[in-house]
């Protein structure tokens, strides 16, 4: 089974920077898709980032020319880089990961999220 574990939240001002982790850990046959989604207070689950193993990537229009995703392979971590933080990108992102288990199922799992605030 596997576990993701994001880091890389925090507190950031309007216009500032902040890099998002997720790593991938357990067993697994393969991990394909791998992306970002966020939910604000009072809000749904919103799609933010997703890349494929070959390096494709796609991104919400909120987010697009300001965020970019990447991924390590080697690592099964993949990293989303936050440029021009507005408030409205405040929310709790989740990584998000498409795998194969080792019994050759699909298996769609979640990170715990991690708090992004931007705020002056």
């Amino acid at each position: 089974q596997v576990q993701l574990v994001e880091s890389g939240g925090g507190l950031v001002q309007p216009g500032g920077s902040l890099r998002l982790s997720c790593a991938a850990s357990g067993s697994a046959f393969s991990i394909n898709g791998m992306g970002w989604y966020r939910q604000a207070p009072g809000k749904e689950r919103e799609f933010v980032a997703t890349i494929t193993t070959g390096g494709s990537a796609l991104y919400a229009d909120s987010v697009k020319g300001r965020f970019t995703i990447s991924r390590d392979n080697a690592k099964s971590t993949v990293y989303l880089q936050m440029n021009s933080l507005k408030p409205e990108d405040t929310a709790v992102y989740y990584c998000h990961a498409d795998c194969i288990t080792r019994a050759r199922t699909a298996e769609s799992v979640w990170g715990q999220g991690t708090q992004v605030t931007v705020s002056s």
